[in-house]
Formats: structure tokens, sequence, C-alpha cells
């Protein structure tokens, strides 16, 4: 957008050099912030042997999935942004690569979706069930992260079916989703991604949302047996506090991202 005054022009339109600077700088931030915390959870649970529980085994499953995307989706953003979204790797290689780096970036997402749900399957027989056996035990732990690297790779396999590489006019290599061309009719980019939309986005969501608000209203109903001291109380109420915070962050957080 351009106004004029005192009869020049000055220009409002946004420095390409600087917003590929700018982006470019978050990238390099959220790469490193993420590779640093994520490896760091692992290692902090791996050494802490009273850490070792059901839902810290599922927060590090969720960060040891997060390492793949700042590992393969990062470098595919930076290229995309200073070569006008070319794949540069041409070749066998670049077909391989092709299918590859999308496949992982999706189970990546799927993977940590899951564990979120996991995370507050747990969360929901502790609290809501506290005298039970845990929903999920350490025992079947490794069942269910092995489950949801499973499904996450067979919903994922559709990028490696479907991408490929294609050439434009002018012999550039471009990314493409040709799910048409490998399913036909039976399975169009619309459905396929409205049909991934429900099953790993709204669906989760409404797991997540419906499970904590049942926490949080546990807690907030659940009486202990006897007088408590004003402080048990105090204490009893920061608790409270904290865990709808955390819930909020939780929802908020997936919702957002």
């Amino acid at each position: 957008m351009n106004s004029t005054v005192n009869g020049s022009i000055c220009s409002f339109l946004p420095n390409p050099r600087a917003e590929k600077f700018g982006k470019t700088f978050a990238y390099c931030l959220i790469f490193v912030v993420s590779l640093v915390a994520n490896s760091l959870i692992g290692i902090i649970v791996y050494k802490t042997q009273t850490l070792r529980k059901p839902i810290n085994y599922f927060i590090v499953h969720m960060a040891l999935s997060d390492l793949l995307l700042p590992i393969f989706l990062f470098p595919m953003s930076v290229t995309y942004l200073y070569f006008d979204n070319q794949w540069l790797i041409s070749g066998p290689l670049g077909q391989v690569l092709c299918k590859l780096v999308p496949f992982l970036i999706d189970v990546s997402s799927f993977v940590s979706i899951q564990s979120l749900v996991l995370i507050a399957v747990d969360r929901f027989g502790a609290v809501v069930f506290p005298l039970r056996s845990p929903l999920i035990s350490s025992r079947l732990c490794p069942f269910f992260i092995l489950a949801a690297w499973i499904v996450a790779m067979a919903v994922s396999s559709i990028e490696l079916v479907a991408r490929k590489l294609v050439e434009d006019a002018d012999g550039k290599l471009h990314l493409a989703f040709l799910c048409k061309e490998a399913f036909g009719d039976f399975l169009s980019p619309r459905n396929c991604f409205l049909a991934i939309n429900v099953v790993f986005c709204y669906i989760p969501m409404a797991l997540l949302v419906i499970r904590y608000f049942v926490i949080v209203i546990k807690l907030k109903l659940q009486k202990i047996p006897g007088k408590q001291s004003v402080n048990a109380q105090q204490q009893r109420a920061r608790r409270n506090r904290n865990v709808l915070k955390m819930v909020t962050a939780i929802v908020v957080g997936f919702v957002l991202c």
C-alpha cells in the first residue's frame, strides 16, 4: 500500500530481504530451542529414577518425536524461503527424500498428538479413579508407545505414495501432492486432509477438553475427610489453581499450534 505525502510517495510495502532475515532467524531459534529442550527432557527422565512413571514416559516419547520436526522441517522451510519453493535435490535421492521428509514430519505431528491424548488418559485415571489400578500401567506403556508410532506411520504412508517431484516450464523441481493420481477418485486431496484433520485434530481436541474438564471438576468437588487446617486448605486451593493453569495451557497450546 502506498500513500503520497507532500508530493512524495512513501511505500509501506514490507522489505522482502528483512522479511526473509526475520523468518530465517525465527527458524534457527526454534530449531536450536527445540533440539536442546526436547533432548534435555529425555536426559533428565533417564537420569532421574523417581521420574520414571507412565506420564513421564509419554512426555519423553512426545519429546523424542518432536525432534523429527526441527531436523526435517526447518531445513526445508529455509530452503523454500530462499529458492522460491524449489526442491533442490534431483535424481533418485531427490525422489526418495521428497517422500521421506513429509512422511517423517507428519509422523512427528501425529505421534505428538497421540502422546497428548495418552497423557490426558493417564491423568484422568489418576485423579478421577485414584483408588483403582492405573488406566495405563508401566507394563502397558511400551505397547501404547509402539501403537502410536504404528498408527502415525500407517496414516502418514499416504505421503510415501502421493508425494512426487514435478518439473515446471523453467526446469525447476517442486514438491507435489498427487493424491488423485495415486488413489484415483477413491481418495481426493480434500477428503484426505479432511479425514486427517478430524482424526488427528478435532477428535483429540474434544478428548482433551472433556477429560481435563472432568479432572478440574473432580478436583473442585473433591472432599477430604476430617477437618483441614487453613494451611492445608490453601495448599489444596493452590494445587487446584496450578492444575487449572496446566490444563488451560495444554488445551490452548494444542488448539493454537
